[in-house]
């Protein structure tokens, strides 16, 4: 599998692939991948935190493309790929030579997974691919915020790694198949596939959901509350027997307009303020305990700290050891097949040498 995109969303694409067993040959131009230089650095070796990720279970080679030698280099290694993972601006594979049909006619069982910002056709195909521009045009940003605020992007790297599951699924599915082919995966509808039916309740009710917080608007309490504490508890009531233990538990049992969703949604500033002082009124051990009591969904509002001394996070290695780089484990576990992590991401260039020997021994 060749690696030749860069950031986030592609390289996230590879990243899982390779999780599972995938001989990922990360394709850097000269100077590195942008995730090399792009955030915190490891105060123990100067190495970016994201490039450790990103590359993790990647083998690095350095190849520029404008180069005719390079670009010779690059092709033998596409010939006798899985898939090729791309993310340049449409456009500018077939500028250099590289466009699918062409790949796909020296190798018919290629893959060419291509991760852009709106796909590979359309009015906005050679827009840069931020994610910032899908999480607004998506519609996400606009109901992400307080009722009172502006609308909010989101303080992580959503959109890419939204994409970036999409792209490894969608490469799987084609690859599954055996028919080699173009896959395109983009930010914009990628994210658009996370809010489920809003554009239906648009469509066919003409309603658009509001800013509501940590509020949605079809099910109340539903938030993250302050403990008389100091500490945070995120609640949910998305199933009407769960809800109907809340407000026994909240002092609101046996009020008939608390009896349905539509009830509560109706009376939602009046559950949300009965939800907000109980919760005010007691420390988050209690809160919690009660609403285990009353097998009702409440959780602490965690820090990675927090996570990371977990005991079900423990337990279940959900953060994972690295080269002594803590960082996610594995995103599923098969039975069969189990994923590995193998080394995080690799000097730049460093397997250069044994991949153009492995290319002359063929």
């Amino acid at each position: 599998m060749i690696d030749l995109s860069t950031v986030v969303a592609g390289p996230g694409c590879a990243r899982y692939l390779g999780d599972f067993g995938a001989d990922v040959i990360k394709v850097e131009r000269p100077g590195g991948d942008t995730t090399r230089s792009m955030g915190w650095v490891d105060p123990r070796d100067d190495v970016t935190l994201w490039w450790k990720l990103a590359g993790r279970n990647k083998r690095s080679i350095v190849l520029d493309l404008k180069d005719p030698g390079d670009l010779a280099v690059f092709r033998r290694l596409v010939d006798d790929a899985d898939v090729l993972v791309e993310n340049f601006r449409p456009g500018t594979l077939e500028r250099l030579g590289l466009a699918p049909e062409v790949l796909l006619a020296a190798n018919p069982r290629l893959v060419i997974t291509r991760v852009s910002g709106f796909g590979q056709g359309g009015p906005y195909a050679n827009r840069p691919g931020f994610a910032t521009l899908a999480e607004a045009l998506s519609g996400f940003a606009a109901i992400n915020g307080e009722p009172e605020g502006g609308p909010l992007l989101p303080p992580i790297a959503l959109t890419d790694e939204v994409t970036a599951l999409v792209a490894a699924f969608a490469t799987m599915v084609a690859l599954h198949s055996g028919v080699g082919q173009v896959v395109d995966v983009n930010l914009l509808e990628s994210l658009f596939q996370l809010m489920g039916p809003l554009m239906s309740v648009w469509g066919t009710r003409g309603e658009l959901q509001p800013r509501l917080g940590s509020g949605i608007p079809y099910t109340v309490p539903r938030g993250t509350y302050r403990c008389a504490d100091g500490a945070w508890v995120a609640i949910s009531t998305s199933a009407n027997s769960v809800a109907l233990r809340v407000m026994e538990l909240i002092g609101l049992g046996g009020d008939d307009r608390m009896a349905t969703f539509a009830g509560r949604v109706e009376h939602r500033d009046e559950v949300e303020a009965r939800m907000a002082a109980y919760c005010a009124e007691r420390p988050l051990a209690e809160v919690l305990a009660a609403f285990d009591a009353a097998e009702a969904a409440a959780a602490p509002v965690y820090t990675m700290a927090d996570l990371a001394e977990d005991p079900h996070a423990v337990d279940r290695g959900i953060v994972a050891d690295l080269d002594g780089t803590p960082m996610q484990g594995l995103v599923a576990r098969l039975s069969a097949t189990p994923g590995r992590l193998r080394w995080a991401g690799r000097p730049l260039g460093a397997d250069g040498d044994a991949i153009r020997a492995e290319l002359d021994r063929e």
